[in-house]
């Protein structure tokens, strides 16, 4: 049998970079996106396993140039999009790139689907787009809450994938993960900053608000759940947005404890304004309901959070992936 061909954007991310492996792994050809730099660097896929470029093609580009996607997307089945700006702070000082790469960027890729007749399009979304729960679990019929550019920026992407499946008819999935945590994270991320402090020595974390709750999903798990609905019968996934989180809520604080504890130290909490969101645009609770994908596309998460953690410490802790980092410095 000829293998499916998946085109990936913002493969060179943190989950995007995974969703490749996974996608590889699973027997699918990869056509992945990589964001255009001057030294020729592939991001995460540098990283990839032994074996796994055999079965992708990378092509540089910008997912904000329709071009670009178009390169992308010519001779693909199906389209995993997940090229984004993801932090939230930085969102604050610089709303219009998100509007263009989040929202415009999606636009592109739709506009390319529709043209192209691709056959199913997988969009990524955020918990973020809900805001502080109004209640829990939050479910997709939960109301979505602007508390943030990058949210703002990330519910315009989710209302344009909605508008053309139901203006074209446009096969079209969206994927609400919660709170994705794992190897090659970004230290702008709580789990990354609080391994990183603890592995270069520090026994005073500092972070920012430790109260809010958040619901922990190791980056497997939500590549897993990619492949579950571009996999799923589409009938049971088009025009539908799905949850994926692990239905467990933890706070900031009590999950830096829990990380001290698997690395066995003992450290003392400092919080820091500047790592504060503004009071009304910080998110104080997520907690998700994922029964929906797991009805129509048989997914659920695999991994406990401290099997995750403990993943994620043993790659953080190795000397050659922590000197990426710099745990003296926030990131914004």
């Amino acid at each position: 049998m000829t293998k499916q061909t998946i085109a990936v954007t913002g493969a060179d991310g943190f989950i995007g970079s995974h969703v490749v492996e996974t996608l590889v792994t699973s027997g699918y050809h990869v056509r992945a996106m990589v964001q255009y730099n001057s030294t020729g660097s592939w991001g995460w896929m540098e990283d990839a396993p032994p074996g796994t470029h055999e079965s992708v093609e990378i092509l540089s580009g910008d997912v904000r140039d329709r071009d670009s996607v178009r390169a992308l997307m010519e001779g693909a089945d199906m389209v995993a999009h997940l090229a984004a700006l993801i932090a939230i702070p930085y969102s604050y000082q610089a709303p219009w790139s998100y509007l263009e790469t989040n929202a415009a960027g999606t636009l592109n890729v739709l506009e390319v689907a529709r043209s192209l007749g691709t056959a199913r399009v997988i969009a990524t979304s955020t918990s973020e787009v809900y805001g502080t729960a109004q209640r829990v679990p939050m479910d997709e019929s939960h109301p979505l809450h602007a508390q943030s550019p990058y949210s703002a920026s990330k519910i315009a992407a989710d209302k344009f994938v909605e508008s053309y499946n139901l203006s074209f008819d446009l096969p079209t999935v969206t994927l609400r993960p919660f709170n994705t945590y794992g190897p090659r994270q970004s230290a702008r991320a709580v789990i990354p900053t609080v391994i990183s402090q603890l592995a270069s020595g520090k026994r005073e974390i500092s972070l920012g608000s430790v109260t809010p709750t958040r619901d922990f999903t190791f980056v497997l798990d939500t590549a897993a759940a990619f492949r579950a609905v571009l996999e799923a019968p589409l009938e049971q996934v088009v025009g539908r947005t799905f949850n994926a989180g692990s239905g467990n809520e933890i706070a900031v604080g009590d999950l830096a404890r829990l990380i001290a504890e698997l690395m066995g130290v003992e450290i003392e909490i400092r919080t820091e304004d500047q790592r504060k969101r503004p009071e009304n645009s910080e998110v104080d609770r997520l907690f998700s309901d994922s029964s929906a994908i797991s009805s129509a596309a048989s997914w659920k998460p695999s991994h406990t959070l401290r099997e995750g953690l403990l993943a994620t410490i043993e790659w953080f802790t190795d000397p050659r992936n922590l000197a990426r980092y710099k745990p003296d410095q926030y990131n914004v």
